[in-house]
This record gives structure tokens, C-alpha cells and sequence, in this order.
């Protein structure tokens, strides 16, 4: 894997259960997708795993 890779990221909710699916890209050792927080206004607990594409 190179860097800019995009990656498929799932994301769940550890409050309400909510199950986001997106794709990111890896940056750095970092992931980004832009998610910012669920619809129960959770901003920071939360499941991700993530799987190359």
C-alpha cells in the first residue's frame, strides 16, 4: 500500500448502534473521511475498522 491509498472504513456508533460504511484515504498513518459525528450527536465513541480496497 502507498500513501493516498483509499480504504473502506466502517464506522459504529458505541451509543445509539448507527453503522456508517465510507471510504477514506490514508494519510501519514492516518485515516480520512470527513466523518465528523453520528446523527445521535456522538462525536467520539465509536467502532472503526477498516479493510483496503
Amino acid at each position: 500500500m502507498t500513501v493516498n491509498d483509499r480504504v473502506k472504513v466502517t464506522i459504529r456508533c458505541k451509543k445509539c448502534g448507527e453503522r456508517f460504511v465510507l471510504k477514506g484515504r490514508r494519510d501519514k498513518g492516518k485515516i480520512d473521511t470527513g466523518f465528523k459525528q453520528c446523527i445521535c450527536s456522538n462525536d467520539s465513541d465509536f467502532d472503526i475498522d477498516t479493510n483496503g480496497m
